[in-house]
Parts: structure tokens; C-alpha cells; sequence
């Protein structure tokens, strides 16, 4: 399959796929539960909990923030990510009204 052309799609199309890649890989959707949990920002505690390595956790932070769900301060020496509420908001109103678009029929 080729690369895709986003060019062609709405920039709603767009926006929704990039934060449903928040969503995609569990090692994110992780991420996404401890900081919830925490309900408060999280320095350098997701590597040890995750048991995975510092460049993973590191990768999948870096993706989360460009999609801009979560949100980080640097402080040297310490990085520290939490949910960014409008982002998820966003996410939460996206994806709620393409699910509740859907009315149950018979179709297959």
C-alpha cells in the first residue's frame, strides 16, 4: 500500500487519524493510563513502570506530544508529561460523535 495522500482528505479527516495514533500502540495507550491515574504530571517514572527501554518510552512521549495529547515541561534535569485537557477533549468529542454516528442496522 502507498503512502498516504493527506492532502485529499478534510483537515478533520487528518486531525482525527493523528490522534487516533495516541491510540495505536499499546506501549501509548500505557502512557495515556498512568499519566490519567496520576492525575497530575510525571517525571521520569514511566520508564521503570513500563519496563521498557528509556529510547522507546522517549519515542512514544515525542509522538504523543506532536499529536499534542500530552503536553511536557523541561525543567533540567527533569522532563515532566501530563494529558493535555483540551487535546483530550478534542480527541473525546472526535471520537464520541463518528461512534454515535453509527445507527445499528442490519446492512450484511
Amino acid at each position: 500500500m502507498g503512502a498516504t495522500k493527506r492532502e485529499i482528505f478534510t483537515d478533520e479527516q487528518n486531525r482525527m487519524a493523528d490522534l487516533a495514533k495516541a491510540f495505536a500502540h499499546p506501549a501509548r495507550v500505557a502512557i495515556l493510563q498512568m499519566l490519567i491515574a496520576r492525575k497530575a504530571c510525571v517525571c521520569g517514572d514511566l520508564v521503570g513502570e513500563l519496563e521498557l527501554a528509556q529510547a522507546t518510552v522517549s519515542q512514544h512521549l515525542k509522538e504523543l506530544k506532536r499529536i499534542g495529547i500530552v503536553q511536557g515541561e523541561i525543567t533540567p534535569p527533569r522532563v515532566c508529561y501530563c494529558i493535555n485537557t483540551p487535546v483530550w477533549e478534542e480527541a473525546q468529542q472526535a471520537f464520541g460523535a463518528i461512534l454515535e454516528s453509527f445507527a445499528s442496522t442490519s446492512c450484511c
